[in-house]
């Protein structure tokens, strides 16, 4: 039994749940089938088994360290990252023409997530210049790219993202870092940056940066940020280093989790000109940075999945291994004890584990799924349609596996009881790791304000009428089910439920008690969509559950869809009614009201 995947789950995902077989049928996959695709995903599982998850409880127990102004990083990490990328897996999901495998986004998401399950700090530092490398093809301009992409693409050097500063974490539009012309077509960038994960190390040649910074005189607020492309060394003309670009390290921050990967405070011109390089136009900075970004907050619901199935398999595993106690009416001492699988409140534990993480990847591989359905569809409009339903559920797909993957971690550490809660055992370190994804890209909140704030009324709210129409085909498809078609009636009753809420914040002229639940409604559509999606999977396992081998792999799919229904789904229809009220609970609490005057 593997740790860090399942690979029968991928194939129920990939040509059971979605059509991937439709999809390597088109002209941009056509060099990929099912043989080839299993073939690749035998070469990650490999690679991340023999070199990313042997050295990942010794990466956590021994962080990077600031000495002498020179950041180093255990030399295991060094091997491990040399055979991912030798391997071809950081421009896996890029295209040929620029040196990348073009292989299906599902398909480069899934092989992600083996890496993330099989050391999260680890992944950290490709799957960042992965994103950097993502950017500069698509905004950068050719010179930026003759001189920069392929170096991070074939490894030579990694990336970075910088936005936050200390006093600007989220709130961007505050940021103070500079960027002045110098005349020759480059900008001399003078400030600091806050949390730069992967912002020094010894692990590569060079380091790229991507930082957003203001040009004097530009507008105000988030209109006046532009983005620079910033190296840490200085790069020659013909592509070769030069001297230090002045990009310095002022310490590091020492995390709960993701131990492995640097998180730096970095200044920008303090000991000597930072040369910076326009990337897209002035002022358009943000928007193009959210290139990056929307890429990462996918990223980071899958790291959030694999991190909640590293602590699902693990814990699994174990509850059918270890004997502890005796069922309720046993009192004889005398007995054997049981298995901890036979409790059934193990396998409550267990079963809402099931739920979350293979609810959080069914949402991941459809985001992907999108992704993948865009770059294939010759319709324009059929495009912009999927690019809504994208820009609705990216929030989604950030925030909710942040949420509740987190909490299957708190059931894996359950249910090894106080081993679970010692560094002897993954499951407290996969718990620590799963911590940052509420926060980083955009914390929770965030997430709440954008969707119910902006996202839900985008043109006149076509991104959920997009939405309905995805999901219409499969209640229709569950009514063919007697056992599902009670839960098909559930979901209607749910969608009815975000309409109202939408509804009842719309009409409301005080913006700051429309919004005072978002957070609430992100976790409750959250809910609704996972709840559809598992559905969806209930539907193709019962479709396929006469499969003799696999029978009880499909009633679990059908198991864990029914627990959904009754133990989650209806959670979300109370935080709905919360919203829908505009409830002032939380909003009118005063300040002195917490502890007193």
């Amino acid at each position: 039994m593997s740790f860090i995947v399942h690979r029968r789950d991928l194939d129920f995902y990939f040509y059971e749940f979605l059509d991937t077989e439709k999809l390597l049928a088109t002209e941009r996959y056509a060099d990929y089938d099912r043989d080839t695709i299993s073939a690749v995903l035998d070469a990650a599982e490999a690679v991340a088994e023999q070199e990313f998850y042997p050295i990942a409880g010794r990466l956590d127990a021994h962080e990077p360290r600031f000495e002498n102004g020179e950041v180093t990083v255990i030399p295991e990490a060094r091997k491990a990252l040399q055979a991912y990328i030798e391997s071809g897996f950081l421009a896996a999901g890029f295209d040929s023409d620029v040196g990348g495998m073009q292989l299906p986004w599902v398909v480069h998401q899934a092989i992600c997530g083996v890496f993330l399950c099989a050391n999260t700090a680890l992944a950290g530092y490709p799957f960042l210049t992965a994103a950097n490398a993502n950017l500069l093809n698509t905004c950068g301009s050719d010179e930026l790219k003759q001189r920069y992409l392929e170096p991070l693409l074939q490894g030579r050097w990694f990336g970075t993202m910088c936005l936050s500063e200390t006093q600007a974490g989220s709130s961007l539009g505050d940021i103070r870092t500079r960027a002045e012309p110098d005349g020759n077509g480059r900008y001399k960038i003078s400030g600091s940056k806050m949390w730069i994960s992967g912002g020094d190390h010894d692990l590569t040649d060079n380091i790229i940066h991507m930082v957003l910074a203001k040009i004097p005189g530009g507008p105000s607020g988030v209109r006046g940020i532009s983005l620079f492309l910033v190296p840490k060394i200085r790069v020659n003309d013909d592509g070769t280093l030069g001297g230090s670009n002045h990009v310095a390290v002022a310490g590091l921050n020492h995390k709960m989790g993701h131990r492995g990967t640097t998180n730096c405070l970095l200044n920008f011109g303090e000991t000597g000109d930072s040369y910076g390089y326009l990337v897209g136009q002035e002022n358009q900075g943000l928007a193009n940075m959210f290139h990056m970004m929307n890429e990462a907050r996918i990223g980071v619901g899958l790291g959030a999945v694999m991190s909640g199935l590293g602590g699902y398999l693990y814990s699994l595993n174990y509850a059918r291994e270890r004997t502890q106690g005796r069922l309720p009416g046993d009192k004889d001492p005398d007995t054997p004890q049981v298995r901890l699988v036979e409790h059934a409140d193990v396998r409550r534990l267990l079963m809402s584990q099931k739920a979350f993480v293979e609810g959080g990847q069914a949402l991941i591989y459809y985001c992907a799924s999108l992704i993948d359905r865009r770059k294939t569809s010759a319709d324009e409009g059929e495009g912009q349609r999927l690019h809504l339903l994208l820009e609705l559920l990216t929030p989604v797909a950030k925030s909710w596996p942040s949420e509740y993957c987190l909490e299957a971690n708190k059931h894996a550490i359950q249910i090894l009881g106080g081993y679970g809660y010692t560094r002897e055992y993954p499951v407290e370190r996969f718990y620590r790791d799963n911590r940052l994804n509420p926060i980083h890209e955009g914390a929770h909140a965030i997430h709440g304000l954008d969707i119910l704030g902006r996202k839900v009324r985008l043109y006149d709210g076509a991104a959920i009428r997009v939405l309905h129409q995805e999901i219409a085909p499969d209640l229709q498809l569950a009514c063919d089910h007697s056992s599902l078609a009670a839960l098909a009636g559930e979901l209607k009753n749910a969608l009815d439920a975000v309409s109202e809420a939408i509804d009842a914040t719309g009409q409301c002229d005080d913006q700051q008690q429309s919004l005072a639940n978002a957070t609430l409604f992100l976790d409750a559509f959250g809910h609704v969509v996972v709840a559809w999606l598992w559905l969806r999977q209930a539907v193709a396992a019962m479709n396929a559950s006469d499969s003799g081998s696999d029978k009880d792999f499909y009633a679990g799919k059908v198991a864990a869809c029914h627990y959904f229904f009754r133990y989650e789904l209806p959670k979300a229809m109370v935080q709905f009614e919360l919203v829908s009220q505009l409830d002032r609970t939380c909003l009118d609490m005063k300040e002195t009201h917490f502890t007193g005057s």
